[in-house]
């Protein structure tokens, strides 16, 4: 029995906390096995003929499809602005506070528990599956597109203004993000980990629900999360496939249009199916720490490439723009700016969101010996230092491009997916360079595909980790068909029909994950008190 301070529980105290996780469900009991699948009814059969409707309609009704879309991403942005960023927010907080409370000791998966990945593989996978697509399509076209006001600019600041525009990129990609991602992962983890229950979103509300997480309402959660993930992975697989094509274009000279995405789209797809089968040790593990080699070789070359001196002091005026525009940006009261921020912030906020089933879930199970501080210092604080550095370097010197009048990209951005390729044609080694580029977007393409593919495929097992081949191989197609169907019905407009892809199914889990913050608070203080008093 271990030492302790202050008043010590009652027996039935500490039976009542026992008890709240005593449940008779077993992972898979209610289960249906055909055609080779393991499919927990109604789950996977509710998401998949949803998710199916979806492409047969816009197969069918492509204009109506299209403008349904673009309907439904504006009401949003203008009804549930405020929700977003006010969720956005609170999940910050909430995630700092667990670093700082008592609860930050508790370890993931018992007290004894010992990691299965070392500190650098470990990093390496939460990163690529995390954000990596977004950072290479985004790192240079959006501070430049606040920087020219191609997009907007941030507070109406207007353009020329380098430290508003690499701030409000930084709140974009910082703090808020891997906040949404910590919330669920720790969620995940912990009731998957230390109360034994299935690795599936509705086991994070066992402590409001109880027992009713297994029936009608555990579904619909389960169902919200499937169709977050399938829509965020989409988006995310479209700005691929875009940027892909344009850097092919860029470099090989061969048309980036629709087929050529299409064909990225298939081609990546099929990839990631033979990852998919390999599993988390054969194929994300290592593809993630291939990933990160070469990204950083990218990175460093284009920080000295651009100059260390300049690198030094746009990482400056990032860090400063972050500090700066943080509390400004995410305050939703009397903004005039709403055009950028219901075109940006929402956007990305909503796509963070429909991410986090599957980030958080991924990074759920590569985690377990965590302790929770060691959790959250990880997921949050150092992909935020990896982001300033990356920022500054491609976004920083994509700034400097145009100050100096050097380039396409001084002209603005014209096409999002080339503004990459734009920066790097104006440094040594450009055929090179740009090479590489495209072998990260798509080998993060990959990572995302097959991550995904694992969660989704977890989630409509009813939290198994070794659900059939067949059905893990159903869902990754699944996903390259959506990305394309939205790339198709978007046409020239194709980022909006993959925003509101992302923004529709962002907004009902944003509710989801508001509650989970709740229960896991609930959980992880109930947990503190037993291994206080040496209970657990």
């Amino acid at each position: 029995m271990s030492e302790h301070k202050g008043r010590r529980p009652k027996p039935e105290e500490i039976k009542r906390i026992e008890r709240i996780y005593d449940t008779d469900y077993e992972v898979g009991q209610d289960n249906i096995k055909a055609m080779g699948m393991d499919i927990h009814n109604p789950v996977f059969v509710i998401s998949a003929t949803l998710i199916l409707v979806f492409v047969v309609l816009s197969l069918i009704l492509p204009e109506v499809s299209k403008e349904a879309l673009e309907s439904t991403r504006v009401w949003i942005g203008e009804q549930f602005d405020w929700l977003f960023l006010t969720a956005g927010n609170l999940f910050v907080l909430f995630c700092l506070a667990l670093i700082i409370l008592p609860v930050g000791k508790v370890r993931l998966g018992g007290q004894d528990a010992k990691p299965e990945f070392g500190y650098l593989s470990w990093f390496a996978m939460l990163f690529a599956a995390g954000m990596g697509i977004g950072l290479m399509f985004w790192a240079v076209a959006e501070p430049v597109g606040y920087f020219t006001e191609w997009f907007g600019t941030p507070l109406n600041v207007g353009g020329g203004d380098a430290t508003a525009s690499l701030g409000a990129t930084m709140y974009h990609w910082g703090l808020h993000p891997w906040a949404i991602y910590g919330v669920v992962a720790l969620s995940l983890a912990f009731f998957a980990y230390n109360k034994g229950m299935p690795l599936t979103i509705r086991s994070t509300f066992y402590p409001l629900l109880g027992d009713r997480v297994w029936g009608w309402f555990g579904h619909v959660i389960d169902t919200l999360a499937v169709l977050a993930t399938l829509f965020g992975l989409a988006t995310s697989l479209g700005l691929g496939a875009q940027q892909a094509a344009s850097g092919m274009a860029f470099l090989f000279g061969v048309d980036g249009g629709l087929m050529t995405q299409i064909a990225i789209i298939i081609g990546i797809t099929a990839i990631a199916v033979i990852s998919v089968i390999r599993g988390i040790h054969g194929g994300v593990r290592l593809l993630s720490n291939i990933n990160m080699l070469v990204a950083l070789a990218l990175l460093i070359f284009v920080m000295i490439a651009g100059g260390l001196i300049a690198f030094a002091a746009n990482a400056g005026t990032t860090v400063w723009g972050y500090v700066q525009y943080i509390l400004p940006l995410g305050n939703p009261v009397g903004r005039e700016d709403t055009t950028f921020y219901h075109s940006w912030t929402v956007f990305f906020w909503a796509w963070w969101i429909s991410w986090s089933p599957f980030v958080g879930m991924f990074i759920a199970r590569v985690s377990k010996g965590r302790t929770v501080r060691e959790f959250m210092t990880a997921v949050l604080i150092l992909p935020m230092l990896v982001t300033v550095v990356w920022m500054s370097a491609f976004g920083g010197g994509g700034i400097d491009q145009v100050r100096e009048g050097v380039g396409e990209l001084a002209g603005g951005i014209g096409e999002s997916s080339l503004a990459l390729f734009q920066m790097l044609n104006e440094m040594p080694f450009t055929s090179i360079t740009s090479f590489l580029a495209i072998v990260l977007v798509l080998v993060f393409f990959i990572t995302s595909s097959d991550s995904g593919s694992l969660v989704i495929d977890s989630i409509t097992s009813g939290g198994k980790l070794d659900a059939p081949t067949p059905q893990r191989i159903f869902w990754a197609v699944l996903e390259g068909t959506v990305a394309g169907m939205l790339l198709a019905i978007g046409g020239d407009a194709a980022l909006n029909a993959l925003q509101a892809g992302a923004i529709s199914t962002g907004l009902p889990f944003t509710i989801v994950l508001l509650f989970m913050c709740v229960s896991l608070g609930i959980a992880l203080y109930q947990e503190l008190k037993l291994i206080k008093h040496g209970y657990a």
